[in-house]
């Protein structure tokens, strides 16, 4: 049996991916994560891994996770690839019947989506081509030479080149827009088009079944009378209404074909050359009437465009009212996750940043001169026979506050499937504590080893020297908790790339293509 999934599924998956993260029943983020990447791999920046797809791996994730940006309603939309207009490129046209035995001319592919047939401007306006000069001479088309610039309503030529385009505007691309959805690769459309008041003209001007085009394929032979117009030429078919121009020319040939009247209904047709008065043919021409998207042209810019990809914005940068994202060390890796829930609850989580790590408010003497290799080890003796131990993220000398990450290798799982009979701190990740049964300072090894947790401290902020210092974590007891459960959520992607380190004065742009 036969069967195939269309492309229009892809697009109604594009749309409901949009509509969830609007939604006040989900929740979204994009995260970042994985300091020091090159103690995992030692040539990760030139050659990082592909991501696993497990749920082993969906953990070790987690476990590297060091900060979340929560994804709106306004940083999410439909976008679609993205065809820069530039002058001498010939590009497709919109035709409602490419298939692996029709194929786009000028595109590889076996589709109308694999077509490129529709432009963005010098000045980010948006225009499907619906004719680009295909005659029988040029059944390729021919090179664009005018920049279409208008905001007509109808389609038509842009210039006076002679270059054959039609060219129906669409949108414009707006710069709020271009900031968060503009990419090298694609470009945004509109939202809620079938509602919106931006763009209503267009839509409201979409005609169901309307005829905008006739292609001639094969001019005929002994076509009419020379040098003679043949006006209100029906195009039969399950429409009604449509009229067509034919101008035949010296020759006794199609010379053109142009709707002047669209009609509707039709989703196919037909031009009747003898009911409008045009002599019996010595050789009949091929005329292909060209049936629109459904609604017309501009009725549904998703469909219309193949609108099957979803960009995912966050933008990251160094806040000093919720510093969650460290500076000074190296992030390697960025994902979504959706649905993650907030610490040690079961209710989603919500604030528009949080820490996924763990955090020490240190004290004792020289905790404003310390300093910490990225990844170096510290430790503390909990107990008898119990160890804690994790990585350093960052130090900030000004607060006092460590933050630290701890994964599976530290607890001797270096191996998956091998038997660990000596492993260096244990079996279980042993949190940090500020009431230890022995020991309590901190050791960090090869650095300092007085200074201990501030267990004086609780709260989310510190004043030092008249100044409020805000730590993006609340402590209790020298310690803070991440703000998100970890392993909560699914993660939907995940990104491996070289490593960037983070400055004070940096920010970032994350932008996630999503292919439906």
């Amino acid at each position: 049996m036969a069967a195939i999934i269309t492309d229009q599924i892809r697009i109604l998956n594009a749309k409901n991916f949009v509509g969830a993260v609007s939604t006040s029943t989900n929740s979204y983020y994009a995260f970042v994560g994985l300091p020091n990447p090159n103690n995992i791999q030692s040539n990760w920046n030139e050659n990082p891994p592909n991501p696993i797809d497990n749920f082993n791996s969906e953990n070790d994730y987690w476990d590297t996770t060091i900060a979340l940006k929560k994804i709106t309603s306004s940083d999410v939309k439909q976008v679609v690839k993205k065809n820069n207009w530039s002058s001498g490129i010939i590009y497709d046209y919109y035709r409602h019947d490419y298939s692996v035995s029709n194929v786009p001319r000028n595109s590889s592919g076996t589709s109308l989506y694999s077509a490129n047939y529709f432009i963005v401007n010098s000045d980010y306006r948006v225009y499907i081509c619906l004719q680009n000069g295909t005659t029988p001479e040029t059944p390729d088309g021919k090179p664009s030479l005018d920049e279409p610039v208008f905001t007509d309503l109808e389609p038509r030529a842009a210039g006076t080149s002679g270059d054959g385009y039609i060219w129906k505007y669409l949108y414009t691309i707006k710069p709020s827009e271009l900031i968060k959805f503009d990419s090298t690769e694609f470009m945004p459309v509109p939202i809620n088009w079938k509602t919106g008041t931006d763009n209503a003209s267009v839509r409201d001007n979409a005609v169901d079944g309307g005829i905008k085009i006739v292609v001639i394929k094969n001019r005929g032979v002994g076509v009419g009378t020379a040098n003679r117009t043949y006006t209100r030429v029906p195009i039969r078919g399950d429409g009604s209404e449509a009229q067509c121009t034919v101008v035949v020319n010296n020759d006794q040939q199609i010379e053109s074909v142009t709707v002047s009247n669209q009609g509707s209904g039709y989703t196919f047709g037909n031009v009747d050359l003898t009911a409008g008065g045009v002599p019996t043919p010595t050789s009949p021409p091929t005329l292909d009437v060209i049936i629109p998207p459904q609604g017309g042209h501009g009725s549904d810019i998703y469909r219309e465009l193949g609108a099957t990809n979803i960009l995912l914005y966050a933008r990251i940068e160094n806040d000093s009212e919720n510093p969650d994202f460290i500076t000074g060390n190296e992030i390697a890796r960025i994902g979504i996750v959706e649905n993650p829930l907030a610490y040690n609850s079961s209710q989603l989580l919500t604030q528009d940043k949080a820490s996924a790590v763990y955090a020490i408010r240190l004290t004792g003497a020289g905790y404003s001169s310390a300093s910490f290799v990225p990844d170096a080890l510290i430790t503390q003796t909990v107990g008898t026979g119990v160890t804690a131990v994790g990585k350093v993220i960052s130090y900030d000398q000004v607060t006092g506050v460590l933050k630290y990450w701890q994964e599976r290798t530290l607890a001797g799982f270096n191996t998956v499937g091998t038997s660990q009979t000596s492993p260096t701190y244990g079996y279980n990740l042993t949190r940090f504590t500020s009431a230890p049964s022995t020991g309590g300072n901190l050791t960090i090894v090869g650095g300092s080893t007085n200074l201990s947790i501030g267990t004086a401290f609780s709260g989310l902020s510190t004043s030092i020297n008249n100044r409020t210092y805000y730590l993006g974590q609340t402590f209790a007891n020298g310690l803070a908790n991440p703000e998100v459960k970890k392993y909560s959520g699914n993660i939907i992607y995940v990104d491996n790339r070289p490593s960037i380190t983070r400055s004070s004065n940096q920010k970032e742009d994350i932008k996630v293509i999503l292919q439906f």
